[in-house]
């Protein structure tokens, strides 16, 4: 009999400041986010990619005081891997941005693999309620807005984590990305094997097309071989149809409320529990199976948990 193929399954909880409060059930305070993520590990998820928000105002914060409640809580009542942003905001310094991954040293931390215009503009064509005064006017200033992440600072980023013992999740959204990633393997600053997470459908990154991930698919085998970890991120209405695609072509999937608010056509996700349930069938329909945490840090040779700091 084959043996089964097993899938990482990552959530990412809350948003960042790309995902405005547009759904009631997006958490937001250390408690919502804390349990918010703990369900979404029960339901199959074996990474949780974490942000952290004022609780009064909404707003993304890399401060680790707002982070250490829930890593606490998290760590204490689940196994799943644990990994934090280095992404914030693209208004925060990098240093800025990397406090909480220097602070507590995770398994795991995210990585946008180059700097990127990032449009958010079109989002106030579908909505015209916003639960903070800043949301809208954020959206509307994205028709100007760049998430700079130079060759600098990426690997100013590489080399603070990699002195934790912590590992990347790439996050490419374009082609270019998966040529920056290679040009740092060439260095020796990223071991193998790399995690790469394919964003599709953000404005200014490469598009929702099954053409566009099938490019991303390729342009990787190209530059890495088969020695990496390849995972989808679809946008929006797009995360379940891509990740379904990408898993059957030998992918892992993320899925989660920073991602996407919905769980089908018009039909909001009351949690991030329910998408991920709803991936693992999909998954288990598949013929896959959904690989634990402990898998997982086998997959992507994770230091493990008891070598973070919270």
């Amino acid at each position: 009999m084959a043996k089964q193929r097993k899938v990482i399954i990552t959530c990412a909880v809350t948003g960042a400041i790309h995902t405005p409060s547009m759904s009631p059930h997006l958490p937001v305070t250390p408690e919502e986010i804390a349990e918010g993520a703990i369900a979404a590990a029960e339901a199959g998820a074996a990474i949780l990619h974490l942000h952290a928000r004022d609780p009064q105002n909404g707003k993304p914060t890399q401060d680790p005081e707002a982070f250490r409640p829930f890593l606490s809580v998290i760590k204490e009542r689940c196994n799943a891997v644990v990994n934090i942003t280095t992404g914030g905001s693209p208004h925060m310094t990098v240093q800025e941005r990397m406090q909480p991954a220097m602070t507590f040293k995770p398994e795991l931390a995210s990585l946008n693999m180059g700097s990127m215009n990032f449009g958010l503009f079109p989002m106030l064509q579908r909505f015209t309620e916003f639960k903070h005064s800043w949301e809208r006017e954020h959206l509307e200033n994205s028709r100007d807005l760049i998430f700079k992440n130079t060759y600098k600072d990426i690997e100013t980023i590489l080399r603070l984590g990699t002195e934790n013992g912590t590992r990347f999740e790439f996050e490419c959204y374009d082609i270019s990305h998966l040529y920056n990633l290679a040009h740092f393997m060439d260095r020796g600053l990223v071991p193998n094997p790399p995690f790469i997470q394919s964003v599709f459908g953000i404005l200014g990154g490469i598009g929702p097309n099954p053409e566009d991930l099938m490019h991303m698919r390729r342009t990787a085998d190209r530059l890495f071989g088969k020695d990496y970890q390849w995972s989808i991120l679809g946008a929006g209405r797009n995360q379940i149809p891509l990740a379904t695609m990408g898993a059957s072509m030998g992918s892992n999937v993320r899925v989660g409320l920073e991602d996407s608010l919905w769980l089908g056509p018009g039909k909001l996700a009351e949690s991030n529990a329910a998408q991920v349930s709803r991936m693992r069938v999909i998954l288990e329909a598949l013929d896959l199976q959904v690989a634990t945490p402990d898998e997982a840090r086998e997959m992507l040779g994770l230091k493990g948990a008891n070598n973070v700091d919270f």
